[in-house]
């Protein structure tokens, strides 16, 4: 046992750091590779998609003699930035998701913009996540190059019981409420419902093209914790992504 007693020798204070950041790194890629098992089908309460419906109201709408657009996703760009936060930030990584997939639809009144409305709806597990040519079109923030594992790990996280819960909570959808502004500046009261929350923001729209076709383009911040979602967060908070999501869109229809 005397083994036990003796003094270790003493390591030079770059080989303990270097020995402490290695233990660190080790216990990062554990937990990036620990995957995240979705909740069982019959646990989940899953809601349908509200397009159908939505069709037949805009239907309606465009029988009063205004103007239906529908937008169209392929012309149309939804980019959601998502950034690394944490006491380590540097060892994680800021991410892009994109919406190349949903259902939206804009009406525009006979006498002009004031009555307008819309409603925009994605599936969470429909989002494209990390996209390498759009990562390099965003720059230095976004540089590091993810690994497919990567992706999938992070997708896995992200849509998962201890995030967004995507199997509970499938969409995303937003309805425009009131419209003010003139000329192609305008200002919209929207409801925009998560996780199963809906909340009313203001969003700054730049609307263009009207009546024959529609281009609006925005952006605004929401926070995960306001729609009771627990941003990603290890290692008690020493890896994490912030709370604030950056929300960018450019919307076309015709």
């Amino acid at each position: 046992m005397n083994h036990l007693q003796s003094t270790p020798p003493r390591l030079p204070q770059s080989r303990t750091l270097s020995r402490a950041w290695a233990l660190v790194l080790l216990a990062v890629m554990v937990a990036a590779c620990t995957s995240v098992a979705p909740p069982a089908p019959a646990e989940a309460t899953r809601s349908g998609s509200a397009d159908p419906a939505w069709s037949s109201r805009y239907a309606a709408l465009a029988a009063t003699g205004g103007t239906v657009l529908r937008i169209d996703p392929q012309r149309s760009q939804i980019r959601i930035l998502v950034f690394r936060g944490g006491r380590a930030p540097s060892l994680g990584h800021n991410h892009v998701l994109t919406a190349p997939e949903f259902s939206g639809y804009f009406f525009l009144p006979a006498n002009g913009p004031a009555g307008a409305q819309f409603d925009l709806e994605f599936a969470l597990d429909r989002l494209a996540l990390d996209d390498p040519q759009l990562r390099k079109q965003l720059g230095a923030p976004f540089s590091a190059e993810l690994t497919p594992g990567d992706i999938a790990n992070t997708r896995a996280h992200m849509l998962g019981e201890d995030n967004l819960q995507a199997e509970r909570y499938p969409y995303v959808r937003i309805h425009g409420l009131t419209v003010t502004g003139e000329g192609n500046h305008f200002a919209v009261s929207a409801a925009v419902e998560l996780h199963g929350q809906s909340r009313v923001m203001t969003l700054p729209l730049v609307v263009e093209g009207l009546p024959g076709q529609v281009r609006a383009s925005g952006s605004f911040v929401l926070r995960q914790s306001d729609f009771g979602v627990h941003p990603y967060s290890a290692l008690g908070g020493f890896i994490a992504v912030q709370d604030e999501v950056w929300v960018e869109f450019t919307l076309v229809g015709g």
